[in-house]
């Protein structure tokens, strides 16, 4: 089966949505909520993802979220193979949990995000087993669900540190607007806006539709775009990073492609370029020395857990990192 079309490009918004294999659930119990949650935090931090909105069912989930550096693909092949491991081990059980990969769709985000960040939170009472209750019921049973960004959305002081709240409740007009939004939309029987979606891919009206297919599809590999990558991102060439790095850190760049050295240069190096590079995993892993993108996933992952707890780890990223400011002088 061919793979979807995914359209990448920096600052593009997405709807993301995983189900079930067979339509089975994804979470036994509120430890597995808790795990997906902390798997996700540490997900968006690794990857520079913004998450807007999210939303936890017991066969699928919703994500809305925002891609700095053109990297959704990644961001969801590691998170969602974290949880799957994690699910399996804990549950004693092996194969797949999802059914097929991931579905993403594009959205206009002048147009459309306030509509699917509405839609995704009242996800949980769109159930046929919801019909029949009264608005105030339904309205009741949506302020108690947990498992979802919107007891943050809805009072300041459940917000969390991984959600980004401030660009839904300015199009809003603050914490009680978009209550009142949420409310309306359980009150009258609301529009699927996925209804909307063009060529299975984009939610967006014509001209943001004919604009994303003129500059993103149909012109080679979606995974690289590198030209509207520096419109969000301070642009180092990989070259110049490396080189520049590799002198603050006292290692030359055969040592930076040693695999017998310690992992904390060679994770700072790919730290910074993946950061300021904007280049993919998989081209990293090339210029360390022909290792592939899960390595490099790992060793990014390791630095920063040593970061966490290791000073000398990180006063040594900080020095890399600020020496860059120096190289593109």
């Amino acid at each position: 089966m061919a793979r979807p079309l995914r359209i990448l490009y920096p600052g593009a918004f997405y709807h993301v949505t995983c189900r079930g294999n067979a339509k089975r659930a994804i979470f036994l119990d509120d430890s597995d909520r808790l795990r997906f949650e902390k798997l996700l935090s540490a997900s968006l931090e690794m990857y520079h993802v913004l998450l807007y909105v999210y939303v936890l069912m017991d066969n699928h989930f919703h994500l809305v979220v925002q891609t700095k550096h053109a990297n959704l693909s990644e961001f969801m092949r590691r998170f969602n193979i974290c949880y799957t491991a994690w699910f399996n081990n804990h549950h004693d059980r092996c194969g797949h949990l999802y059914q097929g990969r991931y579905h993403a769709q594009l959205v206009d985000a002048d147009n459309y995000l306030l509509e699917v960040s509405r839609y995704g939170h009242l996800n949980p009472v769109h159930l046929k087993t919801f019909r029949d209750l009264s608005q105030n019921a339904r309205w009741q049973y949506i302020q108690r669900y947990r498992w979802s960004s919107l007891p943050g959305y809805l009072n300041e002081k459940l917000m969390v540190k991984f959600v980004n709240y401030n660009l839904i409740l300015e199009m809003a007009g603050g914490h009680r607007a978009y209550k009142k939004f949420l409310m309306d939309g359980v009150k009258k029987t609301m529009e699927n806006p996925f209804d909307k979606v063009r060529h299975k891919l984009i939610l967006g009206d014509i001209d943001f539709t004919d604009k994303i297919k003129r500059k993103h599809v149909g012109q080679g590999s979606m995974r690289e775009q590198p030209m509207y990558r520096q419109l969000v991102a301070t642009h180092v060439e990989p070259t110049v990073l490396i080189a520049c790095v590799s002198k603050v850190l006292g290692i030359g760049l055969k040592g930076i492609r040693a695999r017998s050295r310690s992992g904390v240069e060679r994770g700072i190096v790919a730290e910074l370029l993946y950061r300021y590079s904007n280049i993919t995993q998989e081209k990293i892993g090339r210029l360390l020395g022909g290792i592939d993108y899960s390595a490099v996933s790992r060793l990014r992952c390791r630095l920063r857990q040593r970061m966490e707890s290791e000073d000398d780890v990180r006063r040594k990223y900080e020095k890399a990192e600020k020496s860059l400011v120096n190289c593109q002088m």
